[in-house]
């Protein structure tokens, strides 16, 4: 038996267009792939480190340059994924296990999770902020993708609000929001208020994260439901959440992959939250771990295939929006071939 080994390199993929959020625009994502090696074996993984929580993918791969793996058998996730690894390192590390893993079994990770491939959820398409000219150009190319998620969260009060009316006029499919932080609770009460009439499914993280009574305050004040995101990190973040939101978003490079996502999907539903799986700006590899996972939860947000161009990898497709997974063995994901 040989020795388990990784390989990090950084990976920069181009954007399709500029993509802003309340926080900052950004034109290209760096993440870092992941490569083990065992038994004539490769597993591939993946983390989109964010900077919001003070990780990056410099530190991603300094990290594990000073930090050898902790065993030589991938099996033994629970050594090699000790929790005082960085979540956002140990995502990449934990994904690329699992990849290792289902091809040493040779079955796909759905089903060594014993998930039906054929209960999963529509993704939505993220729309970044933008001009209104800029914005609509990319509802146009939506075409009949059935599922919206719109950045919000800057400018002023009255353009978010004509820009949700501009977007409804043209578009009849689902709407959700997210403001990223971007609003007061009381500016997130008169905006939720005034958007109430354009049949929004759901607004994402509307305040700063840290003020669950805050949340309880929007949530008893507004018609459309409210969900977290940088508020809901880990399953160890869900309980003072209770009765403040209605549900949450699971991100594998917050929980430090497919373990904590599980763990934090589990904790959620005891606690009678509705789930999100969502994801960052990321190649198929990561996106590809994140939706072997969506037949655990209500709504999907693994748009990241959409927003990158020249992704050297390939993994899950689209039908009308239905997250379709590969049933190669492990996350089912392959690298492209280099024509010279």
């Amino acid at each position: 038996m040989s020795a388990l080994s990784l390989s990090t390199s950084i990976l920069e993929l181009p954007l399709v267009h500029p993509f802003t959020i309340a926080r900052g625009s950004s034109q290209t994502a760096r993440t870092v792939v992941f490569r083990v090696s065992w038994n004539g074996l490769d597993g591939l993984g993946e983390t989109a480190p964010i900077a919001r929580y003070g990780e990056s993918a410099d530190s991603v791969a300094a990290y594990f340059e000073k930090h050898p793996l902790r065993g030589d058998d991938p099996y033994l996730l629970e050594e090699l994924l000790s929790q005082d690894i960085p979540p956002a390192a140990r995502c990449g590390l934990d994904i690329a296990l699992h990849d290792l893993i289902g091809k040493d079994c040779g079955k796909p990770l759905y089903r060594l999770l014993g998930l039906d491939p054929s209960k999963t959820p529509l993704t939505s398409f993220t729309i970044g902020i933008a001009d209104p000219e800029t914005t609509m150009r990319k509802v146009s190319e939506l075409g009949n993708h059935p599922v919206m998620k719109l950045k919000l969260g800057s400018g002023t009060t009255a353009a978010q609000i004509e820009t949700v009316e501009l977007i409804r006029s043209k578009y009849t499919g689902t709407i959700r929001i997210d403001a990223n932080e971007g609003w007061s609770a009381e500016q997130a009460v008169e905006i939720l208020g005034e958007l109430a009439r354009f049949d929004i499914e759901f607004c994402e993280q509307p305040i700063p994260a840290g003020h669950p009574e805050q949340l309880r305050y929007v949530r008893e004040r507004s018609k459309i439901p409210i969900v977290t995101d940088e508020d809901s990190r880990t399953a160890d973040d869900l309980p003072a959440l209770f009765g403040c939101v209605d549900g949450i978003n699971v991100k594998l490079v917050k929980t430090g992959g497919i373990r904590g996502a599980l763990k934090m999907i589990h904790t959620a539903r005891a606690l009678k939250f509705k789930i999100m799986l969502g994801c960052m700006v990321e190649s198929q590899i990561l996106s590809t771990a994140a939706a072997h996972l969506s037949p655990l939860v209500d709504w999907a947000d693994i748009d990241g295939p959409f927003l990158t161009k020249d992704d050297p990898f390939s993994g899950i497709t689209y039908e009308r929006g239905k997250i379709v997974l590969p049933d190669g063995p492990g996350l089912g994901v392959r690298e492209k071939a280099v024509i010279a």
